[in-house]
């Protein structure tokens, strides 16, 4: 039997749609992920070094989020959330390399159902296998199909020039740059799905700039005077800041980018060891509770409905994207029957919306944060997640404390004691979503079997020798 939260939950409604969604053609929808990209790392930002015309030129004709937050601090976790609109612990995705249990309900299934063409493109990392990513098989029971996609060319984790991918299963070797790779085949399928008049939802998650960074002398130039490693580093943002100008420029030719949903966001906050620095003056860096390793750049266009653009300091979260688009199609309460922590972002494409009603919870590897608008409170060690005790709070006002310098945790009792009660009571429900009491089973089924090694992994040893050159 399903058991409800105890922290409430979002309920999917059918909504009447306002603008151009209110006639009987859904948007397309496209979402669009960087693997490790910093919030500091654009142009619109004034990067010191990096330019990206073309994502500056999409926060000129959209929404642009300077408040916006993976839903944990690196990889797996937080495409769990943009998937299921839950925080990553209650989906069993406790760490990077960690699957996606299969009975979690997904945006493509509840789109797919409600007659949406999907396809995945890109790395996956929601099916348990750590290392260089190498084609997903097609018997796996945490492919992208089994989660809702009807096409799929996807690789277990971050991939590079040159890629071995698997489409549908089926291993296919590319050349030239990964992000222009996925980008031309995602424009492929949505000109296919364009010419049969079928609504798209398409997925392109790039393995850039994630490491090994691997660029072409061109797209590296302007970085000379950097070290070897930042320079591919920022060469890889170069060129796929060019496929998002090949994607925006495919959508105006398909004559379909005025009612197309575009989103893009990062997975999680900046890398270390890359000059200049990331963040972007934030605090922390990938796998912290702190801004610098939560926020990421986001920008969603879409010229039917947002006809203005606009910069929003509203806190948002990647966990917001399924319940978004759940109201923009007006898919029913049925393709989300489990507890979700995101909200509906539909409003705040037409309105300047300042106060966000539910707070933003963070959970990952014993440390937890907990926003609520202008407040965080947050644990930064690996202990004190799962009830609490052994957490060394921490609270700051991020409206006065960009940086989170001035810890106010004795200075304000009142409001890290409101702040901690409401913590403790999502973080109850999170405990019940582990045990697996959202399910209609009652439990986890299959049982949670934690990450792995593909190389060991029983269903590739038929293709060792294939992938051997990717193996550690």
């Amino acid at each position: 039997m399903l058991r409800s939260s105890r922290f409430p939950i979002v309920v999917l409604t059918t909504l009447i749609l306002t603008g151009s969604a209110s006639t009987a053609e859904q948007p397309n929808i496209v979402l669009v992920m960087a693997d490790d990209m910093g919030w500091g790392q654009t142009g619109y930002y004034n990067h010191p070094v990096l330019k990206t015309p073309n994502l500056d030129a999409m926060a000129d004709n959209g929404l642009r989020f300077d408040r916006f937050y993976a839903g944990a601090p690196n990889c797996s976790p937080t495409r769990a959330t943009v998937m299921t609109g839950r925080t990553n612990d209650r989906t069993g995705v406790l760490n990077h390399g960690v699957p996606l249990r299969p009975q979690e309900r997904t945006i493509a299934q509840g789109l797919a159902a409600a007659g949406y063409a999907t396809g995945h493109f890109g790395k996956w990392h929601l099916n348990g296998l750590r290392g260089i990513g190498v084609p997903v098989l097609k018997s796996d029971i945490r492919s992208p199909g089994h989660f809702g996609f009807q096409t799929w060319l996807s690789v277990t984790n971050f991939f590079d020039r040159d890629p071995l991918m698997g489409r549908m299963g089926e291993f296919e070797q590319f050349q030239g740059d990964s992000s222009e790779i996925v980008v031309d085949e995602a424009l492929m399928y949505i000109k296919q799905q364009a010419a049969l008049k079928r609504p798209s939802f398409t997925v392109v998650w790039y393995g850039t700039p994630h490491s090994p960074f691997i660029a072409v002398d061109d797209d590296k130039s302007e970085f000379a005077a950097l070290d070897k490693s930042s320079a591919n580093h920022y060469g890889e943002l170069v060129a796929m800041d060019r496929s998002i100008g090949t994607l925006r420029k495919g959508l105006r030719e398909l004559a379909i980018a005025d009612n197309t949903l575009l989103w893009f966001c990062g997975d999680n906050g900046g890398l270390g060891k890359i000059t200049p620095e990331t963040v972007g003056g934030l605090r922390g860096l990938k796998n912290s509770v702190y801004e610098g390793g939560l926020r990421v750049p986001a920008v969603l266009e879409w010229p039917d409905v947002i006809k203005t653009s606009r910069i929003t300091t509203y806190p948002a979260c990647t966990t917001d994207i399924f319940p978004t688009l759940a109201d923009i199609v007006g898919l029913p309460k049925s393709a989300s029957p489990l507890p979700q922590d995101g909200v509906t972002l539909k409003r705040l494409l037409t309105e300047d919306l300042q106060r966000r009603e539910r707070p933003l919870g963070f959970r990952h590897t014993g440390r937890t944060a907990f926003i609520d608008n202008n407040y965080k409170l947050l644990n930064a060690h690996a202990a004190g997640s799962k009830d609490g005790k052994g957490a060394k709070w921490e609270l700051y006002d991020l409206e006065k404390d960009h940086h989170e310098d001035d810890n106010l945790i004795d200075k304000m009792p009142d409001v890290a004691a409101r702040l901690k009660s409401k913590w403790a009571e999502w973080n109850a429900s999170i405990e019940d979503s582990i045990a697996g009491l959202d399910y209609p089973e009652g439990k986890v089924v299959p049982a949670d079997p934690g990450p792995g090694d593909w190389e060991k992994a029983k269903a590739y040893q038929p293709y060792l020798n294939q992938l051997e050159k990717y193996a550690r």
